[in-house]
């Protein structure tokens, strides 16, 4: 087996984990917005050097089987609304109320869409009218158009008259997206969402995911970059929807999450993935990872399935600013350019970063493992001008009710979903550092950090193989019609997978018959195979294949008991607790720790790129695997 490079990349910090069949090597650099793909090569050329003891990416490229690739950049600018304005021409009467149904409908079809919103009058000259209203929609200032109508032989219309009219080979033409190619949904608002989301990511996606792809050329890389989606599949750049890179990066963290309740037998897991624009959250009960048959972005459902994640603009490079005489955090990011005011690239803005730094429980010189010094005097003339003074209150002041404020809205994100037996997984840059405080607030009892907690999400991409989903609409409920669209399936799925590589033949494939009641919207799953009789009468019947070439993955150890031992510790350091008090708090090493080393807090324990705070009333244990565990004894 070759190696497997896997990678991914956030708004402040992008995470590399390379698997060479036997062991884990993992490292991060900055992230570059200028030019996504530089952080890419920076990263890989940092993993060649921490496993063969030089940098040598022509080496650990020419050794690699596959790379695979997630990035956060989608998500982060859908919640920083950085994209191009979207237009819609629809033939459906009432689409527009059917896109506003809810609050979060309403909020993001006013931050996407606006009132670039047409209807074709369905009296007037299809053609004439059509042509005016795309023009009012570019006039209105929208970049790229969705058309929207009830039947695809409706919509094909449309699409002959604008391709004569609007033929794609002229400057400045607006591309216009059709929504019955992108989603065989006969919900027409789920529909057209998916086509309004698709077409805001795919410009940011595009550009970098290309860029990439030459600089891996130049290398003389034979396998193609592979991108990895939030269904848990990778496949080819050219061969991915821009939607299905929405939350790809969560969803790595979840499938991590799933390999270690497996190994620790966690029957209800919770992810918080702490990254530098948002915190993701996630469940796997069971093992499993929970999946919504109709994803949701935003609150705003989509045609297709998607792990069950929700993103909110809590970061470690997220703003934290005073607002009508109260702290809030985020959702506005600084990433990774400017950043944190302490990275000394400029950032006038506070974050949770330059708190901790403050507060001691960074250590200024030991950031990213030494790698990147951080400058305490910028965070604390930024605190102080845009928190302190605001608030009539000292530094110290300021600090702690940051971390309680940055506690408050980690623990929101996640605490509806908290159960009795919930264990807490808690990884990205900032997870280990404000675990166990979010964790009090929402009454989870116990929380898990990984040894590779700091690229936790790239870990988890581990688990991935290169896969294809489909859903089609079967024409009508009948034996016939779902053989004919079973036999059409399978054609376009040979097709798909010959040019990922592999033949259908040798992938493992599934077909599933998916009934919907129109009367209650109720969706059965059942098995299918070719021939199986359909008589589903007042019912919208799809069929959905899965299809997946396997690829190797790693191998974890299993947990184990050992005996427990008092935690070695490297040193102290004076840690803030409150505004008039300071701690001296033992820090400890992971690497230097045994399975079954432990202790109580508060402590510090500084892991490979990660810093982990155990607060007063947690127990902490390195496990047999490497992990740690903690507990809140209080």
């Amino acid at each position: 087996m070759g190696t497997l490079i896997n990678i991914d990349n956030g708004g402040t910090l992008t995470d590399i984990c390379v698997w060479d069949g036997n062991a884990f090597t993992f490292t991060k650099t900055l992230t570059t917005p200028h030019d996504l793909s530089e952080c890419l090569f920076t990263g890989i050329e940092k993993a060649s050097d921490a496993l063969y003891g030089e940098a040598d990416i022509t080496r650990l490229l020419h050794a690699t089987e596959h790379i695979r690739y997630s990035t956060t950049q989608g998500t982060n600018a859908l919640v920083e609304r950085r994209g191009p304005m979207i237009g819609i021409l629809t033939t459906i009467g009432g689409l527009d109320a059917g896109m506003k149904r809810g609050a979060a409908e309403k909020k993001l079809f006013t931050g996407l869409v606006g009132d670039r919103f047409l209807t074709v009058d369905p009296e007037a000259d299809l053609e004439f009218d059509a042509v005016q209203k795309i023009n009012r929609l570019t006039t209105l200032g929208a970049a790229r158009v969705v058309v929207a109508a009830a039947t695809p032989e409706e919509e094909r219309q449309l699409r002959h008259v604008l391709l004569r009219k609007f033929p794609r080979h002229l400057l400045g033409s607006v591309p216009l997206i059709y929504s019955w190619e992108l989603a065989g949904d006969r919900d027409d608002a789920r529909r057209a969402w998916s086509c309004v989301v698709n077409a805001f990511l795919h410009p940011t996606m595009e550009r970098f995911l290309y860029s990439a792809e030459r600089r891996l050329q130049a290398y003389k890389v034979v396998n193609p970059l592979l991108v990895y989606r939030n269904d848990g599949a990778s496949s080819r750049v050219a061969k991915s929807v821009a939607l299905k890179t929405y939350s790809s990066g969560p969803r790595g963290g979840l499938e991590g999450t799933a390999a270690l309740a497996r190994v620790y037998g966690l029957p209800h897991a919770l992810m918080m993935d702490i990254g530098g624009t948002t915190t993701d959250v996630g469940v796997v009960e069971g093992g499993a990872v929970a999946v919504a048959d109709r994803g949701g972005i935003e609150g705003v459902h989509i045609s297709y399935p998607m792990s069950d994640v929700t993103s909110s603009g809590v970061g470690g490079s997220s703003v934290i600013q005073v607002v009508d005489s109260e702290i809030t955090v985020g959702p506005q990011s600084v990433g990774a350019a400017p950043g944190p005011a302490c990275f000394g690239f400029g950032g006038k803005q506070a974050t949770i970063t330059d708190v901790n730094l403050l507060l001691g429980v960074l250590d200024p010189d030991t950031y990213l493992d030494g790698t990147f010094t951080l400058d305490p005097s910028r965070s604390q003339a930024v605190i102080t001008e845009t928190i302190a003074r605001p608030l009539g209150i000292s530094l110290e002041e300021a600090l702690i009710r940051m971390e309680h404020a940055y506690f408050q809205a980690l623990s929101a994100s996640f605490a509806p979903l908290v159960t009795e037996d919930t264990t807490l997984l808690a990884f990205g840059g900032a997870g280990p550092m404000s675990a166990t405080g979010a964790a009090r607030l929402a009454g989870v009892k116990q929380v898990l950090v990984p040894r590779t907690a700091a690229v936790f999400s790239a870990f988890g991409i581990s688990f991935s193989d290169i896969g294809k989903t489909y859903e089609v609409i079967v024409a009508e409920p009948t034996t016939e019609a779902a053989t004919e669209t079973h036999d059409a399936l399978l054609v376009r799925a040979e097709r798909d997978m010959f040019q990922e590589g592999y033949a259908l033949a040798d992938c493992e494939t599934s077909w599933q018959l998916l009934v919907e009641n129109l009367e209650d919207g109720s969706v059965s799953r059942l098995p299918y195979q070719p021939g199986d009789e359909v008589d589903y009468p007042g019912s919208v019947v799809s069929l959905q294949l899965n299809a997946a070439a396997p690829l190797s993955h790693p191998d974890l150890t299993a947990d184990a008991v050992v005996t427990a031992t008092a935690a070695p510790a490297a040193g102290t350091r004076q840690v803030r607790s409150a505004a008039d008090h300071v701690d001296d708090v033992p820090v400890h090493v992971l690497d230097d720790l045994s399975p079954g080393d432990g202790g109580e807090g508060p402590a510090i324990i500084e892991g490979p790129f990660f810093t982990a705070r155990v607060l007063p009333g947690w127990s902490f244990r390195l496990t047999a695997a490497g992990d740690l565990l903690l507990n809140d004894k209080s």
